[in-house]
């Protein structure tokens, strides 16, 4: 039974090792990085509760159409003087008495407010799915940004870690050199300064590539901070033939594709049917209604269920409101709502200039990074035949090691620019395309 017992827990332990072997070999796509983040953010979730509590506020809207009923009822017991609610007389005597009713109403007119309402709870439900998609947009550039900034430091750290594994080759041939006496025992001094400074290159990339995954894992709120790492996905560039659109073709795809302008005009939409709302109060108010009632008494001689129906009475009618003067508390509120469509106006009108900027802001972010892109590719392919001149001489005695490290070094910087200007391209330009409507991603 002991061996039994001890078989399953080593069984449960390695299911266990199994599940956290796989859990650190995944690796995240950035599809995979988008959705989780727009699935599990906080924001994101407290923007879809606003959508539920529209959708309860549509529900009272629609209820504003339906007649009310409601019933009541009362029992008592009276002593001393009191009036018998059967016979509407003074007795003074201790009875019992029953009293029961119902009444209904609709409204007829009540200058369009239902209507009205139901109009702007519909507003405010488009005006929310645009702000929940903008949330979205948002994030996923966000992580967009996240994951590049991961991918550039692997790519820079693999860069650094090859140009090390050189310098330590060169430097055992260096020592082949002065052992052979082709090179004083000097020139190794400036190629080991030249490792070391690498090696401490190395290590502060291995740093940045840390903070970047953990501040990719905070936008995922993720903890597993350790074991949390991204697929390698190529990102070739040019990405895209985006900067073959005109810029005004682009801005006027935005207006469609980017959520600002929406909500800006679904924000002017409700102000105009708030002025409407506002304005429905100078109206006259419209009502039907329906009563039923009926009474017993102990006191009076008749039996229960024939009273009921002895004293029973119904009333309906129609019930007309005027205002005439409420203290301007209409014509405030009609003034309020005046000023908000106003100054909504003026919000759209920004939102479109600043959407318009922000386009050509890309579009010229991108062509620079496009030119600094190519410009980082003509130098590194200068320095990478600098430095292959530079090793020749220097294998055969015909440079110093101080000059041959500063054209190590010189490669090293054409090759991280490359790195740099490539990410900063390829961010730039999933922004403009994001402007143009194209996903950050495809879909698999």
């Amino acid at each position: 039974m002991r061996s039994l017992t001890a078989a399953k827990w080593l069984l449960t332990g390695l299911l266990l090792v199994a599940y956290q072997s796989q859990a650190q070999s995944k690796k995240w796509t950035l599809e995979e990085c988008v959705d989780y983040a727009i699935k599990n953010n906080i924001s994101i979730k407290q923007s879809e509760l606003d959508l539920k509590t529209v959708a309860v506020e549509k529900l009272e809207a629609i209820g504003g159409f339906l007649p009310t009923l409601n019933a009541n009822a009362n029992y008592s017991i009276n002593t001393g003087a009191n009036i018998n609610p059967a016979t509407n007389q003074f007795e003074n005597e201790t009875f019992k008495s029953l009293s029961a009713g119902a009444n209904s109403s609709i409204p007829l007119f009540n200058g369009l407010q239902n209507w009205r309402a139901l109009q702007r709870v519909k507003l405010s439900e488009i005006a929310n799915n645009y702000r929940l998609d903008k949330m979205k947009d948002d994030i996923a550039l966000s992580v967009a940004n996240g994951y590049l900034q991961i991918l550039f430091n692997k790519e820079q750290l693999k860069v650094l870690q090859n140009q090390n594994t050189i310098s330590k080759q060169n430097i055992e041939r260096t020592k082949q050199l002065i052992e052979a006496g082709s090179l004083p025992a000097g020139d190794i001094y400036e190629l080991q300064a030249t490792d070391a400074s690498q090696e401490q290159q190395i290590i502060n990339t291995q740093n940045a590539l840390l903070i970047s995954k953990i501040s990719l894992c905070q936008l995922l709120l993720l903890e597993e901070y350790a074991s949390f790492d991204i697929a390698d996905e190529a990102y070739d560039v040019p990405l895209s033939a985006i900067l073959n659109e005109s810029q005004e073709n682009i801005v006027a795809k935005a207006k469609e594709a980017v959520k600002d302008v929406k909500i800006a005009m679904a924000n002017l939409d409700l102000a105009k049917k708030d002025v409407s709302l506002a304005r429905s109060s100078y109206l006259p108010t419209l009502s039907a209604f329906l009563g039923y009632n009926t009474r017993w008494s102990e006191s009076v001689d008749i039996k229960f269920i024939d009273q009921l129906y002895l004293f029973d009475g119904t009333a309906f009618g129609l019930q007309l409101n005027v205002p005439i003067l409420n203290g301007f508390a209409t014509r405030g509120r009609v003034q309020r709502s005046k000023i908000n469509k106003e100054k909504t106006e003026l919000q759209l009108k920004q939102a479109e200039l600043d959407l318009e900027r922000n386009v050509y802001q890309a579009y010229n972010d991108v062509s620079n990074a496009q030119k600094s892109y190519e410009a980082a590719q003509k130098t590194l392919e200068a320095r990478k035949q600098a430095f292959d001149f530079s090793k020749a001489r220097y294998e055969i005695g015909l440079m110093n090691s101080f000059d041959y490290s500063q054209a190590t070094v010189a490669l090293e910087n054409a090759q991280s620019e490359v790195l740099r200007t490539k990410y900063d391209y390829i961010f730039r330009t999933k922004i403009l395309e994001f402007y143009f409507g194209i996903p950050l991603y495809k879909k698999q």
